[in-house]
């Protein structure tokens, strides 16, 4: 087997690094003032910061989420008064419709009214017919009764007529 002594720890690794301790200290906080300074130079020199950024940003975020939320209500109450008045036209019309259906049910009575009492005036018109034909037949009859009459009437005339040329 090998053994390790601290002199070999010494210049293989961790042991290696450790001899000059300050150097690298040095070392490292030299490369972090130079990334901390050339951050401050750059923000210095752009003249804005990440935050401010970041700031402005979310200012115009919420100005915009602002606006679309004013828009959006907007929108809501136009809808809103949009179905407002889609409902009121739809009353009128149910309403409308209503009257019509009423003035339907008011011209099919008075249909209905009517055609009693045109079937009524058509029965009459029939019986009226029946006995108009009915007198026509039994005047049918008496036309012999009037001849005679007439007969005797001429005979009553020419009666008189003969006496008065037997004066002459």
């Amino acid at each position: 087997m090998i053994e390790v002594t601290s002199r070999d720890t010494r210049t293989n690794g961790i042991g290696g690094i450790s001899s000059q301790p300050i150097a690298l200290a040095a070392a490292i906080l030299i490369l972090i003032v130079l990334g901390v300074g050339s951050i401050a130079l750059w923000r210095a020199y752009s003249g804005t910061s990440p935050e401010q950024e970041r700031l402005a940003l979310a200012r115009q975020l919420q100005a915009r989420t602002a606006q679309a939320s004013e828009q959006l209500v907007e929108k809501t109450k136009n809808l809103e008064a949009i179905q407002q008045e889609s409902i009121d036209q739809l009353q009128i019309v149910q309403d409308q419709l209503q009257a019509v259906r009423r003035l339907l049910a008011a011209q099919q009575a008075d249909t209905k009214r009517l055609s009693e009492q045109v079937s009524g005036l058509a029965e009459a018109i029939d019986g009226l017919r029946q006995s108009f034909a009915s007198v026509q037949s039994a005047e049918s009859s008496p036309p012999a009764r009037n001849k005679s009459i007439r007969t005797r009437s001429r005979a009553a005339k020419s009666a008189l007529r003969k006496p008065a040329k037997s004066r002459s």
